[in-house]
C-alpha cells in the first residue's frame, strides 16, 4: 500500500491526501458516489458526538479532502482545528488512500445498477456553472488541459444513459462507470479482513439500520446503549434526512446543487428493475462477470444479509 493509485478527475484529486497528517483513531469513510456516503456520514456523526443535531453542516464537520471545490490547505487546517474524533469523506478507491496506523477505513457498498439511476438523478440535479466557479476559487482551471473541459450533457433516454454507463471503460465517464464502481468495491473487499477495514451495505442498512448501527458502534470501539442505537436510527431514515438537507447535503457552502432537498431524491434499493428486462439483466451480468470475481460481484449487489426484494426508505 506504499505505492498510491493516483485517482483523478475534474471533480477529485486523490493525490491530495499526501502528506496529509493523520490521527490514530480517524475515520475514513470511503464509497463510490451515490452509494450511502451521506447516510454513514450522518451514523457517524450521531455515534462520535452522542447526539442527532450538530450545530452546522455536516459537510464541515466531515468534509472532504479530494474534493476540488475546496482549497486543500483550508481543509487540512480545518480538520487540524477538530478536537473531535475525526471522520473523512473519500470517494478514492482503498488502493489510493494512504493507511494508517489506526485509522479505520469505512466502505459502503450499493447495488451498482442503483448507483447508476441515482449518479442519473445528481448529475441532472448539479449546478455545473456553480461548481466550476467555486473549482476555479479553490484550485484554479490550469489543469482542464490535462483532464479536458467539463463534459457535456447524458443522453435523453435513461436506458442508453445506463448503457454508456455500464460498457464505459475505467475514467471515461462522466461519474463512476460500472467498472469504477466495482473496482472500488474490490478494493475495500481484498482486504475485509484487515482489522481497520469495515465493509458495510446500503441494502444491509435499509433492511436493519439500527443492527448495522451497532455493527459501526462496535467497530469503532464506540459504547452505546440500545436506546441510543433506536434514538439514530430513527434520526437517520432517508424521509428525515431529506427535510434536514439543508443541513445534511454535502458541499451545501458552494451553493453546487440545483436543490439541497433533491440531493435526496429516492433512496431505495431496486430502482434498476423499473429499466432492464431480461435481456438487459443478461448483458449486465455478462459485463460484471467480464469485471470482477463472482465474490466481488456477490458482495456489491446484495451485502451481508441475504438478498430481499426491493425497499423503500421510511
Amino acid at each position: 500500500m506504499n505505492d498510491l493509485v493516483r485517482y483523478r478527475n475534474l471533480i477529485a484529486d486523490g493525490a491530495r491526501w499526501k502528506g496529509f497528517p493523520f490521527r490514530a483513531d480517524d475515520i475514513i469513510i470511503s464509497t463510490p458516489p451515490k452509494s450511502g456516503t451521506t447516510w454513514m456520514q450522518m451514523l457517524c456523526a450521531m455515534l462520535v458526538f452522542d447526539r442527532v443535531e450538530f450545530g452546522r453542516p455536516l459537510a464541515e464537520i466531515s468534509p472532504s479532502l479530494e474534493i476540488q471545490v475546496n482549497n486543500r490547505a483550508e481543509v487540512v487546517a480545518s480538520l487540524e482545528a477538530q478536537e473531535h474524533r475525526r471522520f473523512i469523506k473519500s470517494h478514492t478507491p482503498l488502493d489510493g488512500v494512504p493507511v494508517a496506523e489506526g485509522v479505520t477505513y469505512v466502505c459502503v457498498a450499493r447495488d451498482p445498477r442503483d448507483v447508476a439511476l441515482s449518479f442519473q438523478h445528481h448529475w441532472a440535479n448539479l449546478d455545473l456553472d456553480a461548481f466550476m466557479a467555486a473549482r476555479a476559487h479553490a484550485v484554479g482551471l490550469s489543469d482542464l488541459k490535462e483532464l479536458g473541459p467539463p463534459p457535456g450533457p447524458l443522453p435523453e433516454d435513461p436506458l442508453e444513459r445506463f448503457w454508456l454507463w455500464a460498457d464505459a471503460d475505467a475514467g471515461k465517464f462522466v461519474g463512476p462507470a460500472l467498472v469504477d464502481v466495482l473496482h472500488h468495491v474490490q478494493t475495500f473487499w481484498d482486504r475485509r479482513h484487515h482489522p481497520q477495514v469495515c465493509l458495510f451495505h446500503y441494502s444491509d442498512l435499509l433492511a436493519d439500520l439500527p443492527g448495522q448501527l451497532r455493527r459501526l458502534a462496535d467497530a469503532l470501539s464506540i459504547d452505546a446503549t440500545d436506546e441510543q442505537i433506536e434514538q439514530f436510527a430513527a434520526a437517520a431514515t432517508f424521509n428525515r434526512m431529506k427535510e434536514r438537507a439543508e443541513d445534511l447535503a454535502p458541499e451545501v457552502g458552494n451553493q453546487i446543487w440545483r436543490s439541497n432537498r433533491e440531493f435526496f431524491h429516492r433512496g431505495y434499493d431496486g430502482q434498476w428493475r423499473e429499466l432492464l428486462d431480461d435481456e438487459g439483466l443478461r448483458h449486465y451480468e455478462h459485463r460484471v462477470a467480464e469485471l470482477v470475481p463472482p465474490d466481488v460481484a456477490a458482495w456489491a449487489h446484495t451485502g451481508w444479509l441475504a438478498p430481499r426484494p426491493a425497499r423503500r426508505p421510511v
